[in-house]
């Protein structure tokens, strides 16, 4: 089961009244700038064990 990245905000104009889009899959769009956008989880930073 994945669920879906829920972004606060529109990564361009900054409105908060974001639509979930069908396509592409994982799609936003901002309805004050009208842009669709995606949110994609590249991974963990963690740092090294210290010896």
């Amino acid at each position: 089961m994945t669920e879906r990245a829920t972004p606060f905000y529109c990564p361009y104009c900054g409105d908060e009244d974001l639509r979930p889009q069908e396509e592409p899959h994982g799609a936003w769009l901002c309805t004050g700038c009208r842009r669709v956008f995606g949110v994609k989880f590249l991974g963990l930073n963690l740092p090294e064990a210290v010896k």
